[in-house]
Formats: structure tokens, C-alpha cells, sequence
């Protein structure tokens, strides 16, 4: 990327990891929290990095960025992880420049998505960005990138029905529960954990099970209030969290902790348990599904499952790809543009220069000479002739080597890189 000016690093990278190939053991090794993702942006800063975009999901974690090498990046990541770059190395991928690009579109589309269509992504790429701005580390190329992203992403949810009906990993634990588990409506389900995951999965359970036994506990209190108010739930303090796990039946865990939360001695192991676990990392314990009355799910399960809404989803994504293909071609051509936009910047200061000149000599020269109009008419010219040259360069991309150099050459623009 070095020869279209928008930034320090050589080239354009992603590297990450997703559930394609990492297990979520794997993936919650390389789980990144808030705090480390800032400090990561700041290291990054510090470093030189001028354009990096940080995200971590339950399904993948990503750095989008400009680097000298990969290993810049990989560097970072391991950094503010628990992984290493030996555990990297056998599940990640590297994308370069073009290639790079190509990803962010499909991940922010939602094709690339545990659950196809799922479009949570997007938002938490666009506040990815807004950390990296914050930490001043999002250049002009990341922010038009996103934004050509999150263009594809409305076009496809508009146009096509990629979004239709109700699917995502808190969907798919309800189905799963609906299904499975006999007599529902009376069931005691406990919801362990808040965040977005959390409060979606208590949203579908209470609409599609038409059970209001639900119990909600959250480290911060205040949090699972107001979402049981919203649905006149209960909320109980996290001190009772093993009394009301041995009083449940379902046990939904969707807590954001990097260790395991639920462990075998917060079970009563004579009651029969559902256990479905939607955290990165995992939060429950390896041993409870050893656990004879247990059944423990994890998210990667729960994703693997496909209904009628999937299935409609996938004959939706040739015409989305069609769109990605639209937009991505816009944004690469404004790259292409930002390859030339050194020169026709020198060009124009070179013309302005020469026409300056002789106004200044023909002033000299002409009596009552109108300098405004003279000002007005040159202009004009050479606004005609820097749109000649752009359409040229933009129209004949085969060329655009050939003719910035002969630019160049003809009108002596030594500072056009600079």
C-alpha cells in the first residue's frame, strides 16, 4: 500500500483467528477485553502504527492494520493476551492489502458469521473504529473503509432478506431449550450474566417460551434490574448464585469473565441440569459435564444448528455478494484515485505557479489590466485541465504507472511523493 500514501506501514493487514479453525478453547486464549484492546491501541500508537482497528467476539478476534510485517501485529495481539504466537500460527490467517479488504467486507457483512446473517458484527466494528479514533490511531483509509462496509451491510439488509426472521446465538439457545426441554412454561431458568448476549437471549426466552420464572443474576445488580424490569423478571444478588443454580433447571451462562465462573461445587449433583454456556471464554468448567445429572452446551453448538431461516438465508447470498462486489469496487477505486492524488496535487501547485507568473508579468506589462477577471479565467483553465488528467488516470488504470511518471517527468514535479 505504500504507493498510495495513506499511511507509515507498508501494507494492509488482517490477522486473526475465528471459529472456523479455533475451537473456543483457542479463541478465549486470544479473548481481548475492553481495557486491553485500549491499551493495545496505545502500544500500537507508540510503536508507530498509524491505522489499526481492534475487534474480539465470541466468534473471532481481529486486527485490521498497517505494518511493516504481520509479526507487528501477531506482536500485539499476544501481548495483551493469554495466546502465544505458537498457538496463532496453527489456527490463524493473514490477509495482505486487496485481500485484507476482501475479509473486513465479508466479516461485516455477515457472511463470514458463525450463524449466517448475524449482523452484530457491524456494530461492533463501527465502535471499533471510534476506539481507534479515540486513541488516535484511524487514518482517512479505515474510516472510508468502514464506512463502505457498513454501506454493504445496510444495502444487504435492505435489499435482500440476509436478515430476515430471528437467528443468532441467543436465538439459537432458545430453539434449542424449546426443543429439547419438555413443559417449559414450567421450568426454572436461571440467566446468569447481563451484557448483550445476556439481555437478547432473556429477550427470546421470555417471547418464544412464555415463561416468566426466569431469574436474572449479574456481578453488577443494577444491570439485571433494568432488564427485569423491562420484563417484570427477578433479580437476585450475585452471593446467591449457588442456591439458586441448585434451584433451576436451565442455567443460561453469559458472563464476559476470562476464567471460568461456574464450577462443580455450585451444583447439586442429584437434580438434573441444563447447562448452556454462551461465553468466550468458556465459563463453565471442564469437569461439570462429567457431571452425571449435567448436560452442558456450549456456543459452537448452539451455532451449528440450522433451521428454515438458514436455509432462506443461504439463497440470499449470491445477491449479497453481488452487493459487496459493488461496494468494494467503489472503494477500491477511490484507493486507486489516492494513487495519483500526490501528483495532481504537485500539478495543480505547478500550474498555479505559471499562471501566477504570468499574471504577474502581463500586470506589468497592460495597462488597467483586470487582475480579477484574469484571475477568474485562468483558474477556470486550469481547473479543466486537472479534471483532463484525473479522468485520464482514473479511465486508463492499465497506464496510471506509465502516465504518473510521464506527469511527472514533462512537469518537472520532484515533490509529487512527498
Amino acid at each position: 500500500m505504500e504507493n498510495y500514501h495513506i499511511s507509515r506501514g507498508k501494507h494492509f493487514y488482517t490477522i486473526g483467528l475465528s471459529y472456523k479453525k479455533a475451537d473456543a478453547d483457542i479463541r478465549g486464549h486470544f479473548s481481548l477485553t475492553a481495557e486491553s484492546k485500549i491499551k493495545l491501541l496505545e502500544d500500537a500508537k507508540n510503536e508507530g502504527i498509524d491505522g489499526i482497528i481492534v475487534t474480539s467476539t465470541c466468534n473471532r478476534t481481529e486486527i485490521y492494520g498497517f505494518a511493516q510485517h504481520p509479526y507487528q501485529l501477531i506482536k500485539l495481539l499476544c501481548e495483551h493476551t493469554h495466546g502465544t504466537v505458537e498457538e496463532f500460527e496453527k489456527v490463524a490467517y493473514i490477509y495482505k492489502n486487496k485481500e485484507a479488504i476482501a475479509h473486513m467486507f465479508r466479516v461485516g457483512t455477515g457472511l463470514d458469521s458463525q450463524i449466517l446473517g448475524d449482523f452484530e458484527i457491524i456494530s461492533q466494528l463501527k465502535i471499533a473504529f471510534i476506539s481507534s479514533k479515540n486513541a488516535g490511531v484511524a487514518n482517512p483509509f479505515l474510516e472510508r473503509l468502514v464506512n463502505a462496509v457498513i454501506q454493504a451491510s445496510k444495502r444487504i439488509k435492505n435489499e435482500t432478506e440476509m436478515s430476515s426472521g430471528a437467528t443468532s446465538v441467543s436465538f439459537a439457545s432458545v430453539q434449542y431449550i424449546l426443543r429439547e426441554v419438555k413443559n417449559i412454561s414450567e421450568k426454572n431458568i436461571l440467566l446468569f450474566g447481563t451484557g448483550k448476549i445476556g439481555r437478547n437471549t432473556c429477550e427470546n426466552l421470555v417471547k418464544h417460551t412464555k415463561n416468566h420464572n426466569i431469574t436474572l443474576i449479574n456481578r453488577t445488580k443494577d444491570k439485571a434490574e433494568k432488564i427485569a424490569g423491562k420484563f417484570n423478571l427477578k433479580v437476585e444478588d450475585y452471593a446467591n448464585l449457588q442456591s439458586e443454580i441448585r434451584n433451576a433447571d436451565i442455567l443460561i451462562v453469559a458472563t464476559g469473565a476470562h476464567n471460568p465462573t461456574i464450577s462443580k461445587e455450585l451444583i447439586y449433583p442429584k437434580k438434573e441440569l441444563l447447562i448452556l454456556d454462551l461465553s468466550i471464554p468458556k465459563n463453565v468448567s471442564d469437569d461439570v459435564a462429567e457431571m452425571e445429572n449435567v448436560t452442558v452446551l456450549h456456543l459452537d453448538h448452539l451455532a451449528q444448528m440450522t433451521d428454515e431461516t438458514l436455509e432462506r438465508r443461504k439463497q440470499c447470498i449470491p445477491a449479497a455478494k453481488l452487493i459487496i462486489a459493488e461496494v468494494e469496487d467503489e472503494f477500491n477505486k477511490w484507493l486507486e484515485m489516492r494513487k495519483f492524488a500526490p501528483t495532481i496535487k504537485a500539478l495543480k501547485k505547478k500550474l498555479k505557479g505559471m499562471k501566477d507568473a504570468e499574471l504577474d508579468f502581463q500586470r506589468r506589462k497592460i495597462v488597467d489590466f483586470n487582475n480579477e477577471q484574469a484571475e477568474i479565467v485562468s483558474n477556470r483553465i486550469i481547473q479543466k485541465i486537472m479534471n483532463h488528467f484525473a479522468n485520464h488516470l482514473k479511465d486508463d488504470s492499465n497506464t496510471t504507472d506509465e502516465s504518473l511518471e510521464l506527469i511527472q517527468k514533462v512537469f518537472q514535479l520532484e515533490d509529487a511523493t512527498k
